[in-house]
């Protein structure tokens, strides 16, 4: 009787475990690096919903490549903000499930140097027959501010280490200095024709035809077609039609092995009592694992303290074996940078596994925290390197004359008023503040060379300075040992901790706005008597919320390059010694 009962249902159970899936990844949201949010009540983000992280969409590519249940993959990327190194990496994936057997399907109303990548790594790749087509080549604008601030009585006194240092330039200059329009046309180069030769060769075209087809600078979606660069022309209620005719009853899975974003449900008061209950307790693992832990945007004390915490509290993890820093950041603070080396540092001496996964941007404070990695991986697009510090002050005594104001001051020491911001630097001063730069850029080159040891294929100097690089030049000049991304890293880290690759935890955990908001206080890890301010996320929205109001009537464009602007006066009045790279505003 029980053998009669229990055979249809496991019978009925295999046939559902052998279902075909084709697995659906709607990316129009765009990817977390860290998974993290910043919750405020100033901008009333009650969003139960946590983000969805680059690692979640690369671990599910990964599984569905070698699931053979999984018979194809869709992509759905309309509007998605990936970055050229996101993209890199999801290529890669799309080649294996290719390699595998299974079919990559790329749908899209719009032909773009985006879409033109990810539609490459297909094989069938099926545009909307009026699709827009803004595939043009790719452009980096910068905007200069010295003409403003003349306008407004201020100076930007600024002190570089290294010729091409070009951090700043915006703000003393109407123009590139000589310098920095090399490196800029050496890095834009390389960048464009890693993509006219990724286009060309996964679409099996001549590079000459695609740079053709770009030059013209506007194509319809039918001469798209014609040149072969997408396979077919389909509306999208005929494209669906046609995937589930093709595709005849498989499971089309839009949540194929990601984690459940959807968070904690409010249906009433206790809902989010319990909620303030439960948030801030840390789910410990009970075997060993990977941790990956990202540190994305500006280098200062605010965005180092959380990365820092979390690696002290993983020291402390005895199931915590590897460690992957995914780095996504332009640099910084020179000091910030040496406190999150030193807590890598400290990660090596254990004898644990350690390596670097470099995004869209690695460079200079950017690259400071990854040159002690056992292994680093970037993308061939990665931008890194900017090897060299720059110090800076903002000089308001043009502007305070203008509206009248006047100071007086009364100091004991004779540079107690060196940082003052109402003069330049006197000559004296100059070469103080030179002085300690010259030091940390000393420390900055030795942080390299005991990293990177006989890695490194020449003269450190010659490639310092300042200069700025692609991935694939870095891995020439042993700056990089792979090209790779985020799912090599944590491979390479996982054979040499000795875990399996599935043994990988995001930390710290992602989060919801709305759970952040009840989060518990941070405490110090335990056993640390001292340890880093954690910054005010208030107050940045504050920041940004005067920032967006001010430049409201912008392009969209203009309007980021003066936010940047803007974050990186932050930066500097937090800590006049930076190590950061250029800012290259890149429309593709």
């Amino acid at each position: 009787m029980i053998r009669s009962i229990l055979f249809p249902m496991l019978a009925g159970a295999a046939l559902a475990a052998d279902k075909p899936v084709v697995a659906v990844y709607d990316l129009e949201r765009g990817l977390s690096e860290s998974g993290m949010t910043e919750p405020s009540l100033m901008n009333m983000s009650l969003e139960s919903q946590r983000p969805l992280t680059f690692y979640d969409v690369t671990r599910s590519l990964g599984l569905a490549v070698k699931d053979p249940n999984v018979k194809a993959l869709v992509l759905d990327v309309d509007g998605a903000p990936l970055g050229l190194a996101q993209i890199g990496e999801i290529r890669r994936h799309l080649a294996s499930a290719r390699e595998a057997g299974k079919d990559v399907w790329l749908y899209s109303d719009y032909y773009t140097t985006k879409t033109a990548l990810l539609g490459a790594a297909s094989n069938h790749f099926v545009l909307m027959p009026e699709a827009g087509v803004t595939f043009s080549g790719m452009a980096s604008q910068s905007l200069y501010f010295k003409g403003m601030l003349d306008k407004a009585g201020l100076q930007a006194d600024v002190i570089h280490i290294g010729d091409f240092k070009s951090f700043g330039e915006e703000f003393y200059r109407t123009g590139p200095s000589e310098f920095a329009l090399e490196q800029r046309e050496e890095l834009i180069g390389g960048m464009f024709d890693q993509i006219i030769s990724a286009v060309a060769q996964g679409r099996s075209v001549e590079s000459s035809k695609v740079m053709e087809l770009v030059d013209r600078g506007e194509f319809t979606a039918e001469e798209a077609k014609e040149a072969g660069l997408v396979d077919d022309l389909q509306y999208r209620t005929d494209f669906n039609a046609s995937l589930r005719e093709r595709y005849e009853g498989a499971k089309f899975d839009r949540e194929y092995e990601m984690p459940d974003l959807d968070g904690p449900e409010m249906d009433s008061l206790f809902d989010v009592f319990k909620l303030m209950m439960d948030s801030g307790k840390d789910s410990k693992a009970k075997e060993d694992y990977v941790a990956v832990v990202v540190l994305d945007g500006g280098i200062s004390d605010a965005s180092v303290a959380p990365v820092r915490k979390e690696i002290v509290k993983l020291l402390k993890d005895e199931h915590a074996k590897g460690l992957v820093l995914r780095v996504n950041s332009p640099g910084g603070s020179a000091l910030a940078s040496e406190v999150l080396w030193e807590v890598t540092d400290e990660w090596k001496d254990r004898g644990r596994a350690f390596s670097v996964s470099m995004g869209g941007v690695a460079a200079s404070g950017g690259y400071y925290v990854s040159a002690g990695a056992d292994r680093i991986f970037a993308e061939s697009g990665t931008i890194t390197g900017s090897i060299g510090v720059v110090g800076m002050k903002m000089v308001m005594g043009g502007a305070m004359d203008k509206l009248g104001i006047t100071t007086h001051t009364i100091q004991r020491g004779k540079h107690a008023d060196a940082m003052s911001f109402t003069k330049p630097f006197t000559e004296e001063e100059k070469k103080l503040v030179r002085d300690s730069m010259v030091d940390v850029y000393g420390t900055f080159k030795k942080r390299i060379t005991d990293g990177r040891g006989d890695r490194l294929k020449g003269d450190l100097e010659g490639m310092a300075g300042g200069r700025v690089y692609t991935g694939a030049r870095a891995l020439e000049l042993g700056l990089v040992d792979e090209l790779g991304g985020l799912s090599d890293a944590i491979a390479w880290t996982a054979e040499k901790a000795g875990v399996g690759t599935d043994a990988v935890k995001l930390r710290p955990e992602p989060k919801s706005p709305l759970d952040g908001l009840f989060s518990k206080p941070e405490k110090k890890p335990e056993g640390e008597i001292v340890g880093m301010a954690q910054g005010s996320p208030a107050g940045d929205a504050v920041r940004t919320m005067i920032r967006q109001m001010g430049t409201a009537a912008l392009p969209e464009q203009v309007r980021g390059s003066v936010d940047r602007m803007l974050q990186r006066l932050d930066a500097i009045h937090e800590s006049r010694i930076q190590l950061i790279g250029p800012d290259l505003d890149l429309r593709w």
